[in-house]
C-alpha cells in the first residue's frame, strides 16, 4: 500500500507522478517528490521511483504513461515501459536507505492483482524479501527451471507458480509477458494474477525467482505479502 489517504484515492500515485515528479523534472527542477525519473525514451517509455510512505526503504516504480495495473494490455505490447527493470536498479535506493548493501536475494519486485491494490496507476513494489520466504527459495532454487510450476511448499501460506529467468537486471526480460505465456489462462485473466521476481543466483550467475498467485475471494493475488517492509533482513545479516 502506498499510504491510508491513498485507499481513497485509487489515482494517488498518477497525480503524484503526472501532476508532479514529471513537470518537475523536464523543467529541470529535478525529480521531487519522487526520487528518481526516467524519461530517456520519453514520457510513454519513462518510470519514476517514489518513496513509499510505508517502510523505511521500500519503493514503487511507475510509468510515467497511463498504465491502469496488471491487466492493462499496453504491458504486453511490444513498447511497454521497462517498469521491473527499473524497478530492480531501484535496489540501490533501498540500500541507501536502509545505509548497507544487500544479497540479491533479500530483494524482491512484487506487483499487485488488480483485485488486490489500492491504486490504478500499475506500481511494482521494491523491498526487502521477509526472511521466510527467503529461506524457501534458496531450498527450493534447484528445482526451478524456466518452465513455470506449482510450488510444492508454501510461501507465507499460498502456494505460487514458479520458474527461473536467467538474467542479471531484467533488463533483457520481460516478466509480466512471461507470466501471459506461460501459464495457462494468465494471458485472458491478468488483472486475477499478482506477480514478484526475487533476485537469485543459478550455478554462481545472477538471475531470478518469478512468482505468480492468483486473487480468490479467499485470498491470494497479493505478491507484496513476500516482500517485508520492516527490513528485518537488513539487521539479520552481516
Amino acid at each position: 500500500m502506498f499510504a491510508a489517504s491513498a485507499h481513497a484515492d485509487p489515482n494517488a500515485l498518477w497525480r503524484i507522478v503526472h501532476g508532479a515528479c514529471v513537470p518537475h523534472f523536464e523543467a529541470g527542477l529535478g525529480p521531487k517528490p519522487c526520487e528518481r525519473v526516467d524519461l530517456d525514451g520519453g514520457v510513454d517509455q519513462g518510470v519514476a521511483i517514489l518513496k513509499d510512505l510505508v517502510g523505511p526503504a521500500q519503493m514503487l516504480a511507475i510509468p510515467t504513461r497511463r498504465i491502469t495495473g496488471i491487466e492493462d494490455p499496453q504491458m504486453l505490447a511490444p513498447d511497454a515501459p521497462p517498469v521491473f527493470a527499473e524497478a530492480w536498479s531501484a535496489k540501490t535506493l533501498v540500500e541507501a536507505r536502509l545505509g548497507r548493501a544487500l544479497p540479491r536475494e533479500a530483494v524482491g519486485l512484487a506487483i499487485n492483482s488488480k483485485w488486490a491494490r489500492s491504486q490504478d496507476q500499475l506500481h511494482v513494489h521494491v523491498d526487502c524479501m521477509a526472511i521466510p520466504v527467503m529461506k524457501a527459495l534458496a531450498d527450493y532454487a534447484s528445482a526451478l527451471d524456466v518452465q513455470w510450476r506449482a510450488m510444492t511448499v508454501p510461501l507465507q501460506g499460498r502456494i505460487y507458480f514458479a520458474r527461473r529467468v536467467d538474467s542479471a537486471d531484467l533488463v533483457d526480460v520481460a516478466p509480466l509477458k512471461l507470466l501471459a505465456d506461460g501459464v495457462d489462462g494468465a494471458r485472458a485473466n491478468m488483472g486475477a494474477y499478482s506477480l514478484a521476481a526475487v533476485g537469485a543466483v543459478f550455478d554462481g550467475k545472477p538471475g531470478f525467482v518469478l512468482l505468480a498467485d492468483h486473487f480468490s475471494l479467499e485470498a491470494g493475488g497479493h505478491a507484496e505479502d513476500l516482500e517485508d517492509h520492516d527490513c528485518a533482513i537488513a539487521r539479520s545479516t552481516p
